[in-house]
């Protein structure tokens, strides 16, 4: 049993990896600002002897004892993090050093739950993590995709000064039940709009691809990286050691970055087809003009994945779907 921080453990993802963490008998601190959490996604976890909520927000220093830290905590849809897009930038900044500096002093081990968002509007395609992205700089959507790219820099300078236990994890799209009714993504507008005998917006032409990626999967990515093993750190000379009376350290024998989605790609167009025919909506296609620097194509090379972690996704688009297409029925109509 191991006591974990989950940073945004209120939020979609988060509240998934909370359920998850707890069920395999861990100890939860839910830490969660609410500003883009809800405690409706883990109010049944409340009664738990194990689970534990704090309100507070990462920008702000907490000193806590864990044994490993999730740090998930950023809004994640482009209106949510435009909408404040100042604070946006802290939160992956500042809220980054806050909870590298706690995995600093308690000597845990820290996840930094990044983004495919990092590649920008890529060139490359499919995404591989040596690719350095096309992001830019001083656009709209920056102060999330610059936000983790900077968040990334501090986990690897963390991890090289400080030999701080780190992981990346690169997250390309997901969805499943817990999204937000406003959550802005395709996904979740897409079914609302179904749902709802609305006409479904589709920007530009609808042939920009994604790949989705139902969120037990990404969970399941998150915490087998986690869970990854050391190996003696070469680098410790013997006399540092004898100097300094502390044991050898250690360097962590996959640190990450790590692309984990799901590698089947479709077009917007394709996608919104099949939200109409799975929920039997009478919608119509309406098209609307492409947001400044939306990607073009998006979908992750995961032979890493595969081979460090043992991981592909397992939950079909179908299954996927159907789950949370049923999620968003109880929602629209109450």
């Amino acid at each position: 049993m191991k006591r974990i921080l989950v940073t945004g453990g209120a939020g979609f993802i988060g509240s998934h990896l909370c359920e998850r963490l707890l069920n395999e008998g861990n100890e939860v601190v839910c830490l969660d600002n609410f500003f883009t959490g809800s405690k409706d996604n883990i109010i049944h976890l409340m009664d738990n002897k194990r689970f534990e909520l704090i309100r507070h927000d990462i920008i702000e220093p907490i000193l806590l004892e864990v044994d490993q830290i999730y740090n998930l905590a950023s809004p994640a849809s482009p209106i949510h993090y435009q909408y404040n897009p100042v604070k946006t930038t802290k939160t992956n900044v500042m809220g980054t050093i806050n909870m590298l500096g706690l995995a600093k002093r308690v000597r845990a081990r820290i996840l930094q739950a990044s983004t495919s968002e990092v590649y920008g509007d890529p060139t490359e395609h499919p995404q591989k993590e040596d690719y350095w992205g096309n992001v830019n700089p001083i656009g709209p959507r920056s102060c999330y995709d610059e936000g983790k790219r900077v968040a990334e820099t501090l986990m690897m300078d963390y991890y090289r000064q400080n030999n701080v236990a780190i992981r990346i994890v690169r997250i390309f799209n997901t969805y499943g039940p817990r999204m937000a009714l406003n959550d802005g993504r395709v996904v979740s507008n897409f079914i609302v709009q179904a749902l709802k005998g609305e006409d479904i917006t589709v920007y530009g032409e609808g042939n920009q691809t994604r790949s989705f990626c139902y969120v037990s999967d990404l969970v399941d990515g998150l915490i087998r990286m986690m869970n990854q093993g050391t190996v003696p750190d070469l680098r410790t000379q013997r006399s540092e050691v004898v100097e300094s009376g502390l044991p050898p350290a250690k360097k962590e024998s996959f640190i990450g970055p790590v692309n984990i989605g799901n590698p089947h790609e479709h077009t917007i167009l394709e996608f919104a087809e099949k939200i109409i025919a799975m929920t039997g909506s009478k919608s119509r296609l309406s098209f609307n003009p492409l947001p400044q620097d939306d990607p073009k194509q998006r979908q992750p090379d995961i032979t890493l994945a595969k081979e460090k972690l043992g991981w592909s996704p397992r939950v079909s688009i179908d299954e996927g779907l159907g789950l949370t297409i049923n999620y968003f029925k109880m929602k629209v109509r109450g």
